[in-house]
């Protein structure tokens, strides 16, 4: 499965990552490479547990256009 990640850096220098599909799937790492293995690792273990809870396993996200 493919899914769409952001990736930032925070305050302290941290590259955080989200799977903005899977609510509460983030992670971080200490460079840009080792937040994107940790968080296919993240979401790995997110579609685990959403699928033994019984949850959906992602959510709906949409593009939306916002004129700039």
């Amino acid at each position: 499965m493919k899914f769409l990640v952001t990736i930032d850096r925070d305050e302290d220098g941290m590259f955080v990552a989200e799977c903005v599909s899977i609510p509460g799937c983030v992670t971080q790492g200490h460079t840009e490479e080792e937040a994107l293995r940790n968080v296919q690792e993240a979401i790995r273990e997110c579609l685990e547990v959403r699928a033994e809870l019984g949850m959906p396993l992602t959510i709906t996200t949409r593009q939306v256009e916002v004129p700039v």
